[in-house]
């Protein structure tokens, strides 16, 4: 437990303690991985050199070291440690964190507190750390898993710096492995391929990997045991998915961009991804139209209808029969021509629209169902197309006075590059006519 008034009390030492807690580095030297904010120009340790330590929230996924940061720079810069979880912490208690900090400070001790899930807090309890981080009463270390830019307030975004801690690679998660090895004495009884397994098994999760180490060097073992034997006496951990959360608009980017840049295979990893962290085949089967209509367009005509075949089917067929048809719609998708020409088109015609917005049509091509309307003009010298030569008429459809925009412009690619012939034909017959 935390202590809200101070840091971690000090329990004596009487029990076995778990191995992630005996490997916790001791300095920030001894943190492995998050180079990026810890190498030798990073942020970190340019604030540290020039001792100008700023307020902090630390985003990234779980077991990467964030805590142990956090508690890192306390140490290093002579600040009390206070840690608190946004997820057990009420108003009640901020107040008594924040007195507690006032009164270090005036006699002389800074206080670090580290806030754990910090998106939990809401606006108002968000709002109370300003003016405590504001008069130097605390230094603020959030740690969160999901994107500070939507979860947390402005106000505080103003006052802290964002810094993105990453998983753990294999090299990271193996040298890990090997600190636990020679602090336990003993070698994971594992051969090469059944090591790797172990380390991806983590899936970049340091203290993840730590509590499979431990149960593994419990186990008795005679000789090694291969992957085979690994994955049958321990269970994959699920992989990191939150379905309203960032990891959610990463994969369906992920996956939207590799249809968008013609991968079938990268489309149907990013797809199972998905579907393996739980996510709703429905969801899967609206976003896939999606892409047919923005991405291929009328470059293939025949895309989304194949899409909504395949989203019916699945209805039918229920899961998992059914997701190998959006499988298959997807793989459609990668592979047909790309437009995205009606999709421009349309945005453009939508910035037209709230630009000219009260310009009525043209007279000519209004219907006149009453004397008064003829007498205004209306549908007079009116040009019916299907009497004019070639069928087309060439009149202006825009209204008086505005500028024809030239919103579509069809690709040399797939059913486009017809319709581009059609669009060109069409532009001669108009100049020939208005000429």
């Amino acid at each position: 437990m935390t202590d809200l008034f101070g840091s971690v009390p000090t329990a004596p030492d009487t029990g076995p303690r778990p191995l992630a807690d005996r490997l916790r580095p001791q300095k920030l030297s001894e943190v492995i991985g998050q180079r990026q904010v810890l190498g030798p120009e990073a942020p970190l340790t340019v604030m540290l050199s020039s001792g100008a330590l700023s307020s902090l929230v630390f985003w990234g996924p779980p077991g990467v070291g964030k805590t142990t940061i956090a508690r890192l720079l306390a140490h290093e810069t002579d600040l009390h440690f206070v840690q608190i979880s946004a997820i057990f912490t009420g108003v009640p208690d901020l107040k008594k964190v924040f007195e507690a900090a006032r009164i270090r400070r005036q006699n002389g001790q800074g206080t670090l507190l580290f806030v754990d899930e910090i998106h939990r807090f809401n606006k108002a309890q968000q709002d109370g750390f300003l003016p405590h981080m504001e008069d130097g009463t605390i230094l603020l270390v959030g740690a969160t898993t999901e994107n500070p830019s939507f979860e947390l307030n402005a106000a505080v975004l103003s006052r802290a710096q964002v810094l993105v801690l990453e998983r753990l690679d294999l090299k990271d998660l193996e040298l890990l492995a090997q600190r636990a090895e020679q602090e336990l004495d003993k070698a994971l009884p594992l051969d090469g391929p059944a090591r790797e397994a172990l380390l991806e098994m983590a899936d970049g999760d340091g203290r993840a990997l730590l509590n499979l180490i431990e149960q593994v060097t419990a186990w008795t073992v005679e000789g090694t045991l291969d992957k085979d034997a690994l994955a049958t006496r321990l269970m994959r951990r699920a992989a990191q998915y939150d379905k309203s959360g960032d990891a959610h608009y990463n994969l369906i980017s992920a996956l939207h961009k590799s249809v968008r840049g013609s991968d079938p295979d990268a489309s149907l990893y990013w797809f199972a991804r998905m579907l393996e962290g739980g996510e709703d085949p429905r969801y899967l089967a609206r976003r896939i139209t999606r892409m047919a209509v923005e991405d291929i367009g009328l470059a293939d005509p025949q895309a989304q209808s194949i899409c909504l075949q395949s989203w019916e089917t699945y209805e039918r067929l229920g899961s998992p029969e059914g997701e190998l048809a959006l499988a298959q719609a997807l793989v459609y998708l990668a592979l047909a021509p790309k437009s995205n020409a009606t999709y421009n088109a349309y945005k453009g015609a939508r910035r037209s629209a709230k630009q000219t917005g009260s310009h009525p049509p043209p007279k000519h091509i209004l219907n006149a169902p009453t004397a008064l309307m003829k007498d205004q003009g209306y549908g007079k010298d009116y040009a019916y197309d299907h009497d004019a030569e070639d069928g087309f008429s060439g009149a202006n459809y825009f209204p008086d006075g505005m500028e024809r925009p030239d919103l579509y412009q069809p690709v040399e690619r797939g059913f486009e590059r017809e319709l581009k012939k059609r669009l060109d034909y069409f532009a001669r017959l108009r100049a020939k006519r208005n000429s």
